[in-house]
């Protein structure tokens, strides 16, 4: 299995930026394929994430449950929130550091894996609920649903994730992530 980057998590990080930056204002509250969240919330989740996972790499204290971390800028507070994210992983020795977290103890670099399929997955969530083409680095999707494939395979899904939902495997990697992360993919569109 190929492992990534923070080059890679940089990547996925300023694409799912950009795709909120198209967000309208009227949109923050529209449902998403991820049922219990609206987009706002989707949001939310993604940078509550980024802050739960620079503190469990930096070994700090975990960010404080239930605060609107968002404000009147959902946009800056991710992006804020993601070069934390990256400062952590970026810093030396990191990816091949054991750490503890709420799921037991794994490598900085399977931590960096975690957080990358969440984070493509969530990016497809939003894609879906505003109706922007997901532009997320395809490579990338592939290696998360490598990882995410061969991590979900001995860990229970339920509460986290759905059964997977059949889709063909000529489906682009995004959406066959989103797939087997329990997300219901509407036909392939043409670009």
């Amino acid at each position: 299995m190929t492992t990534v980057s923070v080059e890679d998590l940089a990547r996925a990080c300023t694409s799912v930026g950009d795709l909120l930056a198209e967000v309208r204002p009227e949109q923050w509250k529209e449902p998403t394929p991820c049922t219990e969240w609206n987009v706002r919330e989707v949001v939310a989740h993604l940078v509550d994430m980024d802050l739960v996972f620079a503190a469990m790499i930096e070994g700090g204290p975990m960010p404080e449950r239930g605060v609107d971390r968002l404000g009147d800028d959902p946009v800056g507070a991710y992006r804020s929130s993601s070069a934390s994210l990256l400062a952590a992983f970026s810093a030396p020795g990191v990816l091949g550091r054991s750490c503890r977290g709420p799921m037991g103890s794994a490598t900085g670099a399977e931590r960096l894996q975690i957080r990358l399929y969440d984070l493509l997955a969530h990016g497809w969530d939003l894609a879906q609920a505003v109706q922007i083409p997901a532009r997320l680095p395809e490579d990338l999707a592939e290696q998360a649903l490598a990882f995410a494939r061969a991590q979900l395979s001995t860990q229970p899904r339920a509460g986290r994730f759905a059964e997977p939902r059949p889709l063909e495997d000529t489906a682009p990697a995004l959406d066959r992530l989103a797939a087997f992360l329990g997300r219901p993919v509407p036909p392939h569109r043409e670009p």
